[in-house]
């Protein structure tokens, strides 16, 4: 509850910034006639509504399950966090690409620049404030990962999004300054199309990474190697499992993981001492990893295993 508590207060925060400073760069856009400015305010728009989609994921993910999806609605959350990554590519790089190409075609001097200096200086505030809450729930969360490792190892998409989305806004920033600053300075209206250019840039490769990234959650990622570690360690101590052959594992939403167990019983086992021992296996697993909300036993023995994870292997090797 409480790494859930965490990423809702990391969006809550990004989204009340980024209503903010969406705002306020909408009316400098419009009272300057900045084009840097005007995908910078498109940018801060698109993240706003990118932090609502994440929310609504994150409540839908936490509905129960019914009869048409027995495993729950976890996934919610990775479609939905998928869904965010193609609007900052789509609206947000693309707008911005546009805007720079008019702007480039058609200059028009800015007027004001003053407003849109101080209009990017608390915009700055802001998004850093934003960015520094994301940061420290990534930290935490991270523990002692490096940051890249951290994102390619994370089951939740919510703080790495919104820390992505926040460093892109913070360079975006940073691009409108010198964009709007030499467009001035040398009479070149046409460097603030370039600004544009610049954050269409990077929003699109910050779009392709989260893309990737939450594409892999989406379509099924095995759970932590510790966990799957501490199902085999509890398995090959229980009585009546005469070797606990692997586990497969599937991660349906950051706090959610479905588990099927391969182990070898005693061949003496009666079929009632068999599922006693299955369910003893099942409550120590449930009490040391609260996350797996199902597990499948199996009773395979070690060769039939053996043949399985073959298949699976061949398939990292990109053999059909």
């Amino acid at each position: 509850m409480a790494r859930q508590s965490s990423a809702t207060k990391v969006v809550y925060a990004a989204l009340l910034g980024n209503v903010l400073i969406a705002a306020t760069k909408a009316a400098a856009a419009a009272y300057t006639g900045s084009s840097a400015m005007l995908s910078e305010a498109v940018h801060s728009l698109v993240d706003t509504g990118n932090e609502l989609l994440l929310l609504y994921g994150m409540r839908q993910a936490r509905r129960p399950p019914d009869t048409a999806h027995p495993f729950g609605h976890g996934r919610e959350l990775y479609f939905w966090s998928f869904i965010v990554a193609l609007m900052v590519f789509a609206l947000g790089a693309g707008i911005s690409l546009y805007e720079g190409i008019n702007h480039i075609a058609h200059p028009v001097p800015i007027e004001y620049p003053l407003v849109n200096y101080v209009v990017l200086g608390v915009s700055f505030i802001f998004e850093g404030s934003s960015w520094w809450i994301a940061l420290r729930a990534f930290r935490a969360a991270k523990g002692r990962l490096g940051y890249l490792e951290a994102v390619s190892l994370s089951k939740d998409p919510t703080t790495f999004t919104v820390l992505f989305e926040d460093s892109a806004a913070l360079v975006g920033l940073i691009i409108a300054f010198a964009g709007i600053a030499c467009a001035s300075a040398f009479d070149v209206p046409e460097l603030d199309g370039v600004a544009s250019l610049g954050i269409a840039l990077v929003l699109g490769t910050t779009a392709v990474v989260l893309a990737r990234r939450t594409k892999e959650l989406l379509i099924g990622e095995s759970a932590y190697p510790a966990v799957q570690s501490s199902i085999l360690k509890i398995a090959n101590a229980q009585r009546g499992i005469v070797h606990a052959n692997g586990v497969l594992t599937m991660q349906l939403s950051p706090h959610q993981v479905v588990a099927a167990l391969s182990a070898e019983f005693d061949d003496k086992l009666t079929t009632t001492e068999i599922e006693a021992c299955v369910n003893s296996l099942e409550a120590q697993i449930r009490e040391a990893q609260p996350e797996i909300s199902i597990l499948f036993v199996k009773p395979q023995t070690a060769a039939v295993w053996q043949a399985r994870r073959k298949v699976i292997e061949a398939g990292d090797d990109g053999s059909d």
